[in-house]
């Protein structure tokens, strides 16, 4: 498993509903796409779920790295990069997957990224992350992946369900979810 995230944070004043837009009639072009396990179509909106920004915030979880590379050098990245600029795009590998109750559709999502010290020990590190990435009440689903270059973890979660406040992490409400091959990602630790 392969994470790809990119953020394109837009103006206070941008007429969100241009987002909305784009997300009704192009979020299902990737409903289908071979390698992707899930696409979340992420929003973050100025002054709601104490959001600093309006941002549109796509998470990917890829099955296969000819499914990721396919979408980056296609006509679809393409597109996006012609009508917002190029965005950086963060990659992470995939350490453990979990699934919570996959047949309802998530309304929220949350990103909680840590860094760890250079006198930590990974392997420590990983087993304490692994250990808590476990289905919860409200959960479609959680990956646990990292950065080795900046050696950042990020657990990202889709939720059927509003997060309680105590949970940690940056806030999204997610308008569509694209899952072609959702059910292929095998669960647990992914090595």
């Amino acid at each position: 498993m392969h994470a790809m995230h990119y953020e394109i944070t837009l103006p206070a004043d941008y007429d969100m509903s241009i987002i909305h837009r784009r997300v009704a009639t192009k979020g299902s072009a990737l409903d289908a796409w071979p390698g992707l396990a899930c696409k979340a179509y992420l929003v973050r909106e100025r002054g709601v779920d104490d959001s600093p920004v309006n941002q549109y915030s796509p998470f990917y979880l890829w099955r296969t790295v000819e499914g990721m590379n396919a979408f980056l050098w296609g006509p679809g990245f393409a597109g996006l990069s012609r009508d917002f600029g190029r965005p950086v795009v963060q990659q992470w590998t995939g350490l453990g997957f979990e699934v919570g109750d996959l047949g309802v559709t998530p309304t929220m999502a949350t990103k909680e990224t840590w860094s760890v010290g250079r006198d930590a020990d990974v392997a420590e590190v990983v087993e304490q992350a692994l250990g808590e990435l476990k289905p919860v009440e409200g959960v479609h689903s959680t990956a646990l992946v990292v950065d080795t270059r900046a050696w950042e973890f990020v657990r990202f979660t889709l939720w059927a369900e509003e997060p309680t406040p105590d949970v940690a992490g940056i806030r999204y409400r997610v308008h569509h979810l694209s899952r072609p091959e959702l059910a292929d990602l095998p669960t647990g630790r992914l090595w």
